[in-house]
């Protein structure tokens, strides 16, 4: 089923400047209202395709009735991938002790209705009424020492592992997805990214960007800003506006 949509989008991967491999993935379907970013976990074994996996997995949805309906497909999508990742692929590869993941954000939109769904450190952003809202919350050993060591930002960032994530899609038998449901309003911009995106850009640089009237436009600032840095780890971004 083809539904018309108001929504207009642009996505970019680049591997920055250090890794050879690029294991970042990215959907960009507005006709679904569907978009994602999927980051694969560095240095294991098979991140590439774990990430790959997920977009494909998630472009093949059918387009539901009803929005409940759809975000119900997603998230079942998501954990039987989960499944799918923690057994067969890693059996099948032979490294029974590697872990095959990636993390994962979708945003859903239909109408005046939005969810935001992720497992990882990967992000979603709005841009709304002239200010910028991180609607996901990160799954890092960083967030978690903010929140229940009640530690700085600053001092959770020197933590040695502050970048291990906590969540994503084949890392662990149980999955807990966090879901974020919300009204959409005439003038919203969505950023989709992975951390090499925004570890590299700063808030000032992303709202800026999604300031500008096309999505094409903002992803060109957004990677410039990045890509004018040190940009050691792989880049993505997705931009949602109507």
């Amino acid at each position: 089923m083809q539904v018309a949509t108001p929504w207009r989008s642009a996505a970019r991967t680049d591997p920055g400047k250090v890794r050879a491999r690029n294991e970042d993935a990215f959907l960009a379907s507005p006709q679904q209202g569907l978009w994602v970013v999927a980051d694969g976990m560095g240095g294991h074994q098979g991140g590439d395709i774990a990430s790959k996996l997920i977009v494909a997995s998630l472009a093949d949805l059918p387009v539901e009735e009803s929005f409940a309906e759809r975000l119900k497909a997603v998230r079942q999508c998501l954990h039987w991938l989960n499944r799918r990742l923690g057994q067969e692929l890693t059996v099948t590869a032979g490294h029974h002790d590697s872990i095959m993941g990636s993390t994962v954000v979708a945003l859903l939109v239909e109408g005046n209705r939005g969810a935001c769904v992720w497992a990882g450190d990967s992000r979603c952003y709005m841009w709304r009424g002239q200010r910028l809202y991180q609607l996901s919350k990160d799954h890092s050993l960083q967030q978690k020492l903010i929140d229940e060591q009640q530690m700085s930002v600053a001092q959770a960032e020197a933590h040695p592992a502050a970048h291990a994530l906590t969540r994503a899609i084949g890392a662990a038998e149980q999955l807990t997805l966090d879901v974020l449901e919300f009204e959409v309003y005439p003038g919203d911009v969505f950023l989709l990214c992975s951390d090499g995106l925004y570890q590299g850009v700063s808030s000032d640089a992303l709202g800026n960007a999604l300031s500008l009237a096309a999505p094409h436009i903002a992803l060109e600032r957004l990677f410039d800003g990045a890509l004018s840095g040190s940009a050691r780890d792989n880049l993505t971004a997705v931009v949602v506006r109507q």
